[in-house]
């Protein structure tokens, strides 16, 4: 077996909804990451085996295979394929795995993971309606439910309850994301990770180049004051829930051997992959059998992790997951995370990739793990070693 190595890492700053990146097409926001991840490089852009792109909402502009119009858009060969896949939230994570996975069996020598989604220009669950659902007699009948979809807002509300979080729980914990995202940024920590994307604004070309979600001027007492942002809910609110957002991410992997060839630096290799499922309804456990999964696999235990990055979709699924795995607090989402930041849905995966890997390098910490909770009960995690 062939070892997969990251070899460099890349993602827009993350736009609010209706924000920065409103105007920006989500294939010309993909293309723009893939072009200037390729323009670091010296190797031509043929030597690519594939592009692999998670995209959660497929349709009208992110529809027709996104991650091949970007690479054409980009003027890249168009002897370089590309795919895109949805794993719901973990779509450019699912993307890494497979990529990763393609060098490890000898199919790939160069490959890239990305992701993109445009929540603004693609609101997010147009793909289907109440009168067009995805929900089948048999489904609705196994659930018991009478139409629309598997609610995240009702799983991560039902999983605050079963583990007790009191809503000043989740809001402490969403205000810890900004804090520590907000001190992140003024740090420079993310400008290593960061590729600036040119916009209009007020008529004028200029430069987007910081995330636009975070709220450095918040605090608990701010958030206490926000009503429940979902109805028959209580305890979920914009303050400790993720932000719709817009962006695009994308990691270069290669072979060891590859690497060596093209003089590539390796920043870290793959240790492990896991993906489960997990209860529909409740929906956003699954980074919790995932965790475990993903260690067992790799020989390794919650201590031996220096750096976790679990996807802040809600602030109760990263509680009720740091209360089963015990891992300690002060190594989660050490720069903040998408309470913050924001949750570009399909480029969430390889967007905390980059700043895992990121972060691994700066701190010259060893291991890094992933974990994301997929709509449909379902999740994914990684380990990475630094190099």
């Amino acid at each position: 077996m062939f070892e997969a190595v990251i070899v460099d890492v890349a993602r827009t700053p993350i736009g609010k909804r209706n924000g920065a990146l409103k105007d920006t097409h989500p294939v010309d926001l993909l293309s723009h990451v893939l072009r200037s991840l390729l323009e670091r490089h010296s190797f031509a852009p043929e030597r690519i085996d594939d592009v692999i792109v998670g995209c959660v909402d497929q349709i009208d502009e992110q529809a027709i295979n996104i991650g091949r119009n970007a690479w054409l858009s980009a003027g890249l060969p168009e002897s370089v394929p590309a795919v895109t896949l949805d794993r719901q939230c973990g779509s450019s994570l699912q993307a890494l795995h497979f990529a990763a996975q393609g060098v490890m069996a000898g199919a790939y020598d160069l490959v890239i993971a990305a992701g993109v989604e445009s929540m603004t220009r693609v609101p997010m669950l147009q793909t289907f309606s109440e009168s067009r659902s995805p929900l089948t007699r048999d489904l609705s009948k196994r659930y018991s439910m009478q139409s629309g979809w598997f609610n995240q807002a009702v799983g991560a509300e039902l999983i605050a309850r079963q583990y007790g979080l009191s809503r000043l729980e989740l809001d402490e914990f969403g205000y810890r994301s900004h804090q520590l995202a907000f001190a992140a940024q003024k740090e420079g920590k993310f400008n290593e990770e960061i590729i600036p994307v040119p916009i209009m604004k007020e008529g004028q070309p200029v430069l987007f180049t910081q995330d636009e979600g975070i709220r450095h001027e918040t605090s608990v007492a701010k958030m206490a004051t926000l009503k429940p942002a979902f109805p028959d809910l209580e305890l979920i609110t914009a303050g400790n829930a993720s932000q719709i957002s817009d962006g695009a991410s994308a990691v270069l992997i290669a072979s060891k051997e590859t690497a060596k060839q093209l003089g590539l630096k390796p920043l870290a290799r793959f240790v492990s992959f896991a993906v489960v499922g997990v209860d529909p309804i409740t929906m956003l456990t699954g980074p919790i059998p995932a965790t475990q999964k993903v260690l067992q696999r790799a020989s390794l235990t919650v201590d031996d992790i220096d750096l976790f990055e679990v996807n802040e979709a809600f602030a109760s699924v990263v509680l009720a997951w740091q209360k089963e795995t015990g891992a300690p607090l002060e190594r989660v989402n050490v720069s903040g995370g998408a309470i913050a930041l924001g949750h570009p849905l399909g480029a969430t995966g390889t967007r905390i990739a980059a700043t895992l890997v990121s972060a691994l390098q700066r701190e010259k910490k060893r291991y890094g793990l992933i974990a994301i909770c997929e709509g449909g009960g379902m999740a994914n995690a990684t380990i990475l070693e630094r190099l």
